[in-house]
């Protein structure tokens, strides 16, 4: 069953981030959906899929990738879109460090050209090293870059909180990125 379940939280992401058509369904400008709407798209090819199940995923996400409206009747992703939705974000303070979990295969394009969206919206960046070890292993073996957030924004680079405690950033230039030294 529990794999059943990351399937079925990672459709939801594909959905709600990448692509609404997939269950036939429009996100509006803020990238948000009528619960109803969407589980009504997801039943044509996933019948399984049903507002418990919905429900029990936003609650269990340890990513907390969803977010439903406080009345419970629409839902989104919390970030991490590749489509063109505006999460209503205000640029915010971040702490004077973050960290940004990648694959070593990177480390020499990210040396030339610093951190980029590639496809997505923003440059996801973790408040501490642990969740950026998570994300970097999951695209091989994981380096963690250490990024001087506060040097940023006294530069007058934005960075965003996303509603699910992720930092964002357009971009990280090479020079507020920190490379591991055995890297």
């Amino acid at each position: 069953m529990r794999q059943d379940f990351v399937r079925k939280s990672k459709l939801l992401s594909l959905v709600l981030r990448h692509d609404p058509s997939h269950a036939g369904i429009q996100l509006d400008s803020e990238g948000w959906v009528a619960v109803d709407a969407l589980l009504a798209g997801l039943a044509t090819r996933y019948p399984e899929f049903t507002r418990a199940l919905l429900e029990e995923i936003v609650a269990t996400n340890d990513k907390r990738r969803f977010v439903l409206s406080p009345d419970g009747t629409r839902i989104r992703a919390a970030q991490g879109h590749s489509i063109d939705v505006d999460l209503g974000l205000e640029p915010a303070e971040p702490p004077a460090r973050l960290f940004h979990g990648t694959a070593s295969r990177n480390l020499d394009s990210i040396r030339a050209q610093g951190l980029v969206p590639r496809g997505r919206h923003h440059v996801h960046l973790s408040v501490d090293e642990r969740s950026a070890m998570q994300v970097g292993a999951r695209h091989g073996k994981p380096v963690v870059l250490a990024i001087d957030a506060g040097a940023m924004a006294r530069a007058g680079r934005a960075f965003y909180l996303s509603e699910n405690d992720v930092w964002l950033a357009d971009e990280v230039p090479p020079a507020f990125i920190r490379f591991p030294e055995h890297s």
